[in-house]
């Protein structure tokens, strides 16, 4: 479709509604973006590179006051002046407040992330058609690759411990990566200048913010299932050094399956049987599992010196200490019973390989699955688009798209989801509270593995909104917000701008009523000193699991740590990579529910991560 049919859509006079015409912007909106794929208008600057110095003097770092806009950067000179270096971003003026002809013009044809998140969630009937018209689906699914990809700095500009650019923020990959620079230090307040001098006492917001006064079911039915598919799967790059501080990770760029197969390569040759390419394991109650830890010489795992467990309840894992609750462990078994199933199809059609062939064959094909499975079901979910989210990397072949990612601190922060979790889960007619399921797999072995499972996919899980922390996690939920403060993250409505949305305008704007913005009011004192975590939560719900800043922010570190692994590049995505079609095959037709089904040993049902219809 062209542009100028695009724009004749408007005036057709069998539009006449607001909904009708809204619908029409946003379908053009999408077309256009999706022409504009492969071309990129340059952006055009003035000539000169001198950056008019500005004129007001203050008696602390003027750069705290964040006056450059559209991601122009900061800069103080003595005498406490500042500079704003807008190159790159489309703009000028002495605050970079200008926008060029072309930033104008994208402006202008782009729809707004609330707007275009809406029109993707909405209209169930149109979404229907355009996912069955291949092309049209294509061209939708590579501008949700690149667009999503193109918000993400790559190579990484900044780290936790510097407030401008240095060369750790790319070479020292210990440190986790930052979208914004930290605070500057000896700041007027601690979002900068704006609100009081201190921050919130943090047990008064918790208490009053965050601890759940009664369970809130999450509204679109997620179940447990998909709670602890998300610990389970980010927690392979989600691996902050807190030894050494929580600007620090162990882990690498992305999806390594780590969490599967080990961190390390001694953790990894630990794990591994020798035998077929198969990792270790054991038969409990004639079903197979990880192995003891006492059967792993060398191995170490995550288990508090000060809770009795006995040898049979120690697990030798890819994570240090997904042993440690039921959810992690039953998700842990079920991926290592798959790379031994895939391990036995490769072997039919690759008689000859060897253990290690078959194992890192396999590994592969785990990868791909994991991917797969993550945005087909974890991420449709997660968003609720009509839009059919498939994993095509060959979408992003031949593009400007970047097979290279670095995990950020402020994506680890953003995920910390913890009011999905409920007060207690019913298995088998016994209800186990958080903490009787802490440091234990009892519950599996007692009951089974599949009625365990089952009692995942039937248990709702909590509404990800504010007042709904369960109240034993409070300790962690207060360090994550002390962590947040050590990090100097900036305030929530900079990371709104950063990612393109309009920043909330008062409390009551953001929280959508007026008793939890009334205690915002009184404890931020200014819309601008909300805390990044705090207003993720705190903010209206929406038509997604999550609120709609935590989609628009995480989205894009989501998309790109996803499609920026290895397999999807071209010298990787092909069949040979993965044994041939055998190994292909499983990847693309691999879901949810045919992981559970081929490694359970009863019937597996309704094995998706939404309660089946009827559940209470």
């Amino acid at each position: 479709m062209s542009t100028n049919e695009v724009k004749s859509m408007n005036t057709l006079d069998w539009f006449r509604d607001d909904g009708d015409k809204k619908l029409v912007v946003g379908v053009a909106g999408i077309i256009l973006a999706a022409s504009f794929l492969f071309i990129r208008s340059p952006v055009t600057e003035p000539a000169t590179t001198v950056i008019p110095q500005a004129t007001a003097t203050y008696d602390y770092d003027p750069c705290c006051g964040y006056p450059c806009l559209n991601q122009g950067v900061c800069m103080t000179w003595p005498g406490n002046n500042y500079t704003c270096d807008c190159t790159g971003t489309g703009h000028y003026g002495i605050h970079c407040e200008i926008p060029t002809w072309s930033a104008w013009l994208v402006k202008k044809i782009k729809p707004d992330p609330e707007s275009l998140h809406n029109f993707l969630t909405s209209y169930g009937w149109l979404w229907a058609i355009l996912n069955r018209i291949p092309f049209i689906h294509d061209k939708l699914m590579a501008y949700v690759y690149l667009s999503r990809g193109d918000m993400v700095d790559s190579p990484p500009t900044f780290e936790s411990d510097h407030s401008y650019i240095t060369l750790n923020a790319y070479f020292n990959e210990s440190y986790y990566a930052r979208a914004l620079p930290p605070v500057p230090e000896h700041c007027p307040t601690p979002l900068g200048d704006k609100g009081y001098k201190d921050y919130p006492d943090v047990d008064e917001l918790i208490k009053k913010v965050f601890m759940r006064r009664e369970f809130i079911p999450e509204p679109h039915g997620t179940n447990v299932l998909f709670q602890y598919y998300a610990q389970h799967f980010t927690h392979q790059f989600f691996r902050t050094d807190y030894k050494k501080g929580p600007q620090l990770t162990k882990g690498t760029g992305g999806v390594d399956v780590s969490n599967i197969y080990g961190l390390t390569e001694t953790d990894r040759q630990a794990l591994r049987s020798r035998v077929n390419g198969k990792l270790r394991t054991q038969v409990i109650n004639g079903e197979e599992f990880p192995p003891y830890l006492k059967d792993v010489p060398g191995y170490s795992m995550d288990y508090p010196a000060n809770v009795p467990i006995p040898e049979t309840g120690k697990f030798a894992l890819g994570h240090p200490f997904f042993a440690l609750l039921p959810g992690l462990f039953a998700f842990s078994t079920i991926w290592v019973r798959e790379h031994n199933r895939i391990c036995d199809e490769l072997l039919k059609v690759h008689p000859d390989w060897s253990d290690e062939r078959l194992y890192h064959t396999a590994r592969l094909i785990v990868v791909g699955e994991v991917i797969k499975i993550t945005i087909e079901d974890y991420v449709q979910h997660l968003s609720q688009y009509k839009l059919r989210l498939t994993f095509e990397p060959e979408l992003t072949h031949g593009t400007r798209f970047q097979y290279h990612n670095r995990i950020h601190a402020e994506f680890n922060h953003l995920y910390h989801w913890h009011p999905l979790i409920p007060d207690a889960l019913e298995v088998n007619g016994t209800s186990y509270a958080i903490m009787d399921m802490a440091y234990s797999t009892a519950p599996i072995f007692k009951h089974g593995l599949d009625e365990f499972i089952h009692s995942m996919v039937k248990s709702r899980a909590g509404a990800l909104t504010n007042r709904n922390h369960a109240n034993v996690l409070y300790p962690i939920l207060k360090k994550v917000i002390e962590n947040g403060r050590l990090l100097r993250f900036q305030s929530v409505n900079n990371y709104r701008r950063r990612f393109g949305m309009k920043p909330f305008t008062s409390f009551e704007d953001m929280t959508g009523e007026k008793e939890v913005a009334a205690v915002l009011e009184e404890l931020y004192g200014d819309i601008e000193a909300v805390e990044y975590y705090i207003g993720l939560l705190a903010e209206r719900p929406g038509p997604s699991i999550t609120p709609l800043t935590m989609v628009n922010i995480g989205g894009p570190w989501s998309v790109k740590g996803l499609l920026a692994n290895p397999i999807c590049s071209p010298k990787y995505w092909k069949p040979s990579t993965f044994g041939g079609e055998v190994g292909f095959n499983i990847i693309q037709t691999a879901s949810v529910e045919k992981l559970f089904c081929y490694n359970m040993k009863s019937q597996c049902q309704d094995i998706a991560f939404k309660v089946p219809a009827g559940t209470p």
